[in-house]
């Protein structure tokens, strides 16, 4: 079960990577206005942090030593309006970095999602989902935080430093360059801590992604876990990857947290030397005591500053580990793309033809080896065969799902890359094995095959594909609730929603793959009726197990390591007693011991009876 939550995700440099912070911060690009409104208003408000401050000296050494009530009236008047003016600028600031926030966050999940849509069957073939979800998620969120309230922090860090530096030179200058000579030192104690830090983020998004893909995994394979009492060996390889997960966790933290301390410590010997020479200096005439207390203020605004810049430097290495990744998901190309020029010639006859088609997933292993069919507009094509034979790539490289590695697929005649993908797939209807419902109501789940169709049209779409007794009979009918992925529904009643959506959507190509190899026999038959309304007319691929659900298929394909190994009506492969005769006779042996619970010796009559 381990093996099943291993992915190995491409490795970025472990560098501090501008690039990528320039990529976040394209991001706010659109909403430039709303960001300098919200630094216009982290300005004002820091500015006037550092002047209460300075009000404060002034309010001790005028006001108070002095003796002088009225300057002490003026300045405490002017403090008090000066409050009003910042609640009002701290308002303003967090309403539009909140804003801002969502709109950024809203603005990716948005791009990830429609390249999402973009891109090929190979891509979801080869990337878990727990990956993808983390990407849009987490790491979403992520790039949002930094872009705002990781903003906001920087600014307003910046401008503590600067205006607290600004008044301490103000009032003593020799006072303020001792404070300035210990930032370049504290500097240099980021820049070292960052690359470190870097390096064991990135490993903890790393494992992040496994550890989604492991929750995924066991949610959605639940019932194959408790049917085979897989949980404590599936907890086991989970607790592994959390275990790993923790370690590089643990080993990130205890980097961030070694360096408030330091910060601490550095700072710590700059309130000493501010105390010890601010001391001296108020004994000759060259501080006042409002000075010295000043000075102590504006030292504690410049240090937290510095650990909050800390903290927001350990959140950038987390963002620049995430955003990497999910521009490395934005900038994945798709395997199948319209080439220029591509049209979309209206309806579909259906006529296909695969000319000399070789087709390979991974290099090495042909799943399909030049193969030719040439299919008539209208005709029923059954695809037989075992399993890994290839017949499930015949129809994904007719949806151009991929494409050949060598050779040609023709519709009507015409290389179908000529053909825009939405041109072909919105021709194509489908329906699987496991057919996918979204949550919702039957009747919307029989919409999504065409939007716009009216209450009438589902309804007549589900009555052509056998559905509507079933749906009619339910509490709420069509307004029934079907679940998430339609698990409030049986397998077989799954079928035939999706069915009566394939009928609603129309499509000039229709392919029914194992559609019917999961329910019971009396379920088959109605699957068969509706498959029987939804194929007439239309060029249509069956691909089959159950091999007395298509005796009436116009050529019955039999596909055999990447190859025709047999093609003909049922009858004549019955009499060709090949591959096929094998197939339908020991399937036929099989239903008749399952149904009446006795061992028959059939073999000619089987054939005889099958013809």
């Amino acid at each position: 079960m381990a093996d099943h939550y291993e992915f190995e995700e491409e490795e970025f440099n472990t560098q501090f990577n501008g690039r990528v912070v320039l990529r976040i911060l394209e991001q706010v690009k659109p909403y430039w206005y709303w960001v300098l409104g919200f630094i216009l208003m982290i300005a004002g408000t820091s500015t006037m942090d550092s002047y209460f401050t300075y009000l404060g000296k002034r309010i001790v050494d005028e006001g108070i030593l002095a003796g002088d009530r009225a300057m002490l009236t003026r300045l405490l008047t002017t403090y008090g309006g000066l409050a009003v003016l910042q609640a009002i600028t701290v308002f303003g600031f967090i309403y539009l970095a909140g804003v801002l926030g969502e709109r950024v966050q809203y603005d990716l999940r948005r791009k990830l999602f429609n390249h999402l849509q973009k891109l090929s069957f190979a891509y979801f073939d080869k990337t878990p989902v727990g990956w993808i979800i983390s990407r849009v998620t987490s790491d979403a969120n992520r790039i949002a935080e930094l872009v705002t309230w990781g903003l906001v922090d920087i600014t307003w860090s910046s401008l503590n430093i600067i205006t607290s530096l600004t008044f301490m030179a103000i009032i003593n200058w020799r006072l303020a360059l001792i404070v300035a000579a210990l930032i370049p030192v504290m500097a240099w104690i980021a820049f070292w801590f960052k690359q470190r830090i870097l390096v064991q983020f990135r490993r903890v998004r790393k494992l992040n992604s496994k550890v989604t893909g492991a929750y995924n995994e066991s949610i959605t394979g639940v019932r194959v876990v408790k049917a085979l009492v897989h949980e404590k060996e599936d907890l086991a390889a989970f607790s592994e990857k959390t275990s790993e997960m923790y370690d590089a966790a643990y080993r990130a933290a205890w980097l961030s947290a070694l360096f408030l301390p330091i910060v601490q410590v550095i700072g710590s010997l700059g309130v000493g030397a501010v105390i010890w020479y601010g001391g001296f200096q108020s004994e000759v005439g060259g501080i006042t005591i409002g000075g010295i207390q000043a000075f102590l203020a504006y030292l504690t605004f410049i240090m937290w500053p510095i650990q909050d810049m800390a903290r927001i430097y350990a959140e950038m290495q987390r963002t620049v580990a995430s955003a990497e990744r999910v521009f490395s998901l934005i900038d994945a190309d798709p395997d199948v793309i319209d080439r220029e020029g591509a049209i979309d010639p209206g309806d579909i006859a259906g006529e296909i033809a695969f000319e000399g088609v070789t087709f390979r997933y991974e290099e090495g292993k042909d799943v399909l080896k030049d193969f030719n069919l040439h299919v008539q507009p209208g005709e029923r094509i059954a695809v037989v065969g075992p399993t890994g034979g290839g017949k499930s790539t015949i129809v994904n490289l007719i949806c151009r799902f991929y494409e050949p590695t060598e050779g040609v697929v023709r519709i009507d005649g015409r290389d179908y890359t000529e053909l825009t993908q939405r041109a072909i797939q919105s021709r194509v209807g489908m329906v699987l094995q496991a057919p996918h419902l979204f949550s919702g109501t039957i009747r919307e789940n029989i919409r999504y095959g065409r939007l716009d169709a009216t209450d009438a049209e589902v309804e007549e779409a589900a009555k052509i594909a056998h559905a509507h007794d079933f749906i009619a009979g339910m509490e709420k009918g069509y307004d029934e609730d079907v679940g998430e992925g339609g698990n409030l529904l049986s397998v077989g009643q799954k079928q035939l929603v999706s069915i009566a959506r394939a009928v609603l959507a129309d499509p000039d190509i229709m392919i029914l793959d194992e559609a019917t190899s999961s329910v019971d026999t009396m379920t088959e038959a109605l699957l068969q009726r509706g498959m029987e309304a939804i194929m007439e007319g239309r060029t249509s691929f069956v691909i089959a197990h159950r091999l007395s659900t298509i005796k009436r298929a116009d050529r019955i394909l039999v596909i055999k390591d990447g190859q025709i190994d047999e093609m003909g009506t049922h009858r004549e492969l019955i009499r060709a007693r090949g591959h096929y005769y094998d197939l339908y006779t020991r399937q036929f042996r099989h239903d008749r011991e399952a149904a009446y619970g006795v061992h028959t010796a059939l073999g000619a009559r089987a054939a005889a009876a099958a013809s």
